[in-house]
């Protein structure tokens, strides 16, 4: 990437036209380097206003992530946590899950201004723009097996809920066994990879995003429903508080996992279940799909489901959980 290239969308983040001369003036270099940063910036996906005479611009002011700012908002538990901000990653799990396999240390967290290539569930894209979404991915190792880490990825969503009802987003609810929604549309999503054996020691990488202000070009390549901060709620949320906030509850959430797996949580989450009690669809890989009632989860952070033929269980690897709506 062109050196230049994100200290230019720093003084862009204002939202104001600034001229391609001024510009190469505060870096002390040509128009024609202005130029070349700028064109790499729109390759990794940046919108850029252009302007004849008047200059450069993004579409909005924006406010990037900041390591103090973070660390300032996570408050007394930011001891714990080794925090990198990057301007620019593919994926925060990929590079977080090859630092992990060489050592890193335990809760470590990797955030992005701009990831290109963020993955999701079953092979989905996450789809994440500058400004556009907070990515985010911890490292936390358990001295347990990955075979008891049954439910993290709903523990981690009570870490998710507890912050941005801290933020009032009162809305928010969760959906199993990955997703927060906001009116049935996917406002985050949770992808977890595991490394280590079966009986211990572990460690998982979380992989967090969050839609903060999607914009229309972005919408459209969701292939869901989905809904962004900017538009849920009447506050002017702040990426960097909301990502402290987030990473404060999750280590109470974890610290407290590793000790009681999802057990002493599964009521939080169980109220916060966007289907609880409600008609839902069960889509199997190979094109089944099943019909029931979502009546709880169980300790190990099954789903289960009345069906025509009774109660079911199905883990979040077999199946995608849809509204049943008629």
């Amino acid at each position: 990437m062109n050196a230049l290239t994100f200290p230019i969308l720093r003084m862009l983040t204002d939202g104001k036209f600034h001229s391609g001369e001024a510009i190469a003036s505060h870096f002390k270099t040509s128009r024609a380097t202005v130029w070349n940063a700028v064109q790499d910036a729109e390759a990794l996906g940046v919108e850029i206003f252009s302007v004849r005479g008047r200059g450069y611009k993004l579409p909005r002011a924006i406010i990037l992530l900041d390591e103090q700012s973070i660390l300032n908002a996570i408050g007394e538990q930011r001891a714990w946590f080794k925090l990198e901000v990057h301007d620019h990653l593919e994926s925060t799990n990929s590079y977080l899950m090859k630092k992990a396999s060489a050592g890193g240390a335990h809760a470590t967290c990797i955030v992005a201004n701009l990831q290109t290539k963020g993955r999701g569930r079953r092979g989905r894209s996450w789809q994440a723009g500058l400004g556009a979404s907070l990515t985010f991915s911890l490292l936390w190792r358990f001295q347990c097996g990955a075979s008891a880490l049954s439910g993290l990825s709903l523990a981690v969503g009570v870490a998710l809920i507890r912050a941005l009802h801290e933020a009032g987003v009162s809305e928010a609810q969760l959906k199993w066994p990955n997703d927060v929604l906001i009116g049935g549309e996917k406002l985050a999503g949770i992808l977890i990879e595991l490394q280590g054996d079966m009986e211990g020691p572990s460690a998982a990488v979380i992989g967090v995003g969050i839609n903060l202000n999607l914009p229309s070009n972005i919408k459209q390549q969701i292939d869901q429903p989905a809904i962004d901060l900017n538009s849920a709620s009447t506050k002017n949320i702040n990426a960097n508080e909301l990502l402290g906030a987030v990473l404060k509850h999750l280590a109470a959430v974890l610290s407290d996992f590793e000790q009681n797996g999802f057990a002493n949580v599964r009521g939080e989450w169980l109220k916060h279940h966007a289907y609880h009690l409600k008609p839902v669809r069960m889509l199997h890989p190979d094109g089944r799909e099943t019909t029931g009632t979502a009546i709880d989860v169980a300790e190990d952070g099954i789903l289960l489901v009345k069906t025509a033929l009774g109660e079911q269980r199905f883990s979040s690897g077999e199946i995608s959980l849809r509204a049943n709506v008629s």
